[in-house]
């Protein structure tokens, strides 16, 4: 199980910095013929945070926690999605700040939920693993 949440951690975190340089460039006017692209990934990075969420919700971590996971992998991809038609003009900045604190939140909370999971449930666990 902790090759599987590694390695999902590992697709979170790429798929997490792929999304920050392409929000950059779109920020900046760019490539946004590639916002097809970021919405794929973005996809691929809340999977990511659902399957480490039902992987702590197995594993008895917060329920709080886990809740939190799911509903944010819920709103991120939602907002994305609408974020154009709101706040439409001079303010609308503040639309792509949220979408992207959300985003960062995201990449947070998947690191939680996978240090958690990795962190050794007694003293001497690991020994043992080893």
């Amino acid at each position: 199980m902790q090759n599987v949440v590694r390695s999902t951690r590992w697709i979170v975190r790429i798929a997490g910095l792929v999304q920050i340089v392409l929000g950059v460039l779109f920020w900046t006017r760019h490539a946004l013929a590639w916002i097809p692209v970021h919405m794929l990934v973005g996809l691929v990075l809340v999977l990511g945070l659902w399957a480490l969420a039902g992987f702590a919700l197995r594993a008895g971590m917060s329920i709080a926690l886990v809740t939190g996971a799911f509903a944010l992998g819920g709103l991120l991809p939602w907002l994305g999605v609408v974020q154009a038609g709101m706040l439409v003009g001079q303010y609308h900045w503040v639309i792509q700040v949220v979408h992207l604190l959300l985003g960062l939140g995201a990449i947070r909370v998947a690191e939680v939920l996978a240090a958690g999971l990795l962190r050794p449930s007694q003293p001497g666990a690991a020994a043992r693993a080893a």
